[in-house]
């Protein structure tokens, strides 16, 4: 099954967490922050979207930090995905 938003909506696929720390400290499961990087897989068209103009500056391919809590969480052929507005996103990673 392949996913296409519409209007101002970005799916995005989380960056897994780092297991160790710069310090070389193995982090257990739980002691992981729920990552805040993730990468586009898809953009929505943009156009009009509760009566302003949205112009998508996002891409597919780029990293971006978005909310702890924002957007929609799914499961597409077994893989969780993200599904959140461009106005969630942040910032982009460079």
């Amino acid at each position: 099954m392949k996913l296409k938003p519409l209007a101002d909506r970005v799916i995005l696929r989380m960056i897994e967490a780092e297991e160790t720390t710069k310090g070389g400290i193995i982090l257990t499961s739980a002691a992981k922050e729920k990552p805040e990087i993730a990468e586009v897989l898809a953009v929505g068209p943009g156009g009009m979207v509760d009566g302003k103009e949205v112009v998508m500056t996002i891409k597919v391919g780029d990293k971006v930090v978005t909310g702890k809590y924002s957007g929609t969480q799914v499961k597409v052929d077994g893989e969780e995905l993200t599904i959140v507005r461009q106005s969630d996103i942040l910032a982009i990673v460079e």
